[in-house]
């Protein structure tokens, strides 16, 4: 009797530890929450102000976010499942709404594996290196969710959250009511 519920307690506690790392989240990084895919769009009243978001692309370049056009901003990483399964959702919506900014936010990741999944998608936008830049994102991005994607009006303010991986239906929408207003 005592090795059958030695067992049991093994086989609970295997079950335990294997439920953690659910919602597509890499066992490497644990940390880390796959998002459900839940849309969110702020009232223009309700927004508040995106961070500066400038510094080392994936290219080597510099850049820097301006204030002025509607702007989408997708946090991924490699190694991330629902990353690599919107990735080419994102690039053909950068490509039909070529008058919205694209920019892309690498967060835990190594920048070899990071300009492979650049290549391997052909992203036509910059993506940021510093993950730090997401801390200015406190109250309008989870910075645990990942991927996570945010729309920003002409006025610089967070106007739309999608925690989880994009749709075309459903960033189209996000992207054309905020490019409405």
């Amino acid at each position: 009797m005592k090795k059958y519920h030695k067992f049991v307690g093994i086989a609970i506690a295997a079950l335990t530890l294997t439920s953690c790392g659910g919602g597509g989240v890499s066992s490497s990084q644990e940390s880390f929450v796959s998002g459900n895919g839940s849309a969110v769009f702020m009232n223009p009243d309700k927004r508040i102000q995106a961070p500066a978001m400038s510094g080392r692309t994936l290219s080597g370049e510099n850049y820097t976010y301006s204030v002025g056009a509607v702007t989408v901003v997708n946090v991924w990483a490699s190694w991330c499942s629902p990353c690599r399964a919107e990735a080419p959702t994102l690039v053909a919506l950068a490509k039909k709404y070529s008058e919205v900014t694209f920019i892309g936010i690498l967060t835990r990741d190594n920048l070899a594996s990071a300009k492979a999944f650049e290549r391997r998608f052909a992203i036509p936008y910059p993506t940021l290196t510093d993950d730090s830049i997401l801390i200015g994102f406190k109250g309008s991005l989870s910075a645990n969710a990942i991927p996570t994607t945010v729309v920003i009006d002409r006025n610089g303010l967070v106007a739309a959250r999608i925690s989880g991986q994009v749709t075309v239906a459903v960033l189209t929408k996000l992207i054309e009511q905020v490019s409405a207003e």
